[in-house]
């Protein structure tokens, strides 16, 4: 089962974070992150750029509007996700517990749903792996 694991930020206290802290967190969140990825339950992570840089499209009743900024009105803004390989939610809250950044946000863990099994459901066709 796999899980995506969202990294939320908040800028106040980031920027209380001097530069060889940041650093010293930044290794051991690579190093947690090579560990997990060498056991098969990282399977992919990237960082977002600022929250500033972000963009908010809807669509409603055909009008499609294009919004500067990230869709969430709170402090901690997303920065970045991990997809973890884990054989439960609790397997999933354990090893994003271990990520150093709930001290400057919140991490945010859900499943995400089988794309295949949902296109099977609704009858369309599941894309060959090559």
């Amino acid at each position: 089962m796999q899980f995506l694991m969202l990294v939320y930020t908040d800028n106040t206290l980031m920027e209380a974070v001097h530069d060889g802290q940041y650093d010293t967190m930044m290794r051991g969140c690579f190093e947690h992150a090579d560990e997990l990825r060498a056991e098969g339950k990282l399977l992919g992570s990237q960082q977002l750029e600022s929250a500033t840089t972000a963009r908010t499209i809807r669509n409603r009743n055909g009008r499609v509007s294009v919004v500067d900024g990230p869709f969430a009105e709170t402090k901690e803004m997303l920065a970045g996700f991990n997809v973890l390989e884990a054989d439960s939610l609790d397997e999933a809250v354990r090893m994003a517990s271990e990520f150093p950044w709930s001290s400057t946000g919140s991490i945010e863990v859900r499943p995400i749903r089988d794309m295949n099994a949902v296109r099977r459901r609704v009858g369309a066709p599941v894309p060959e792996v090559s």
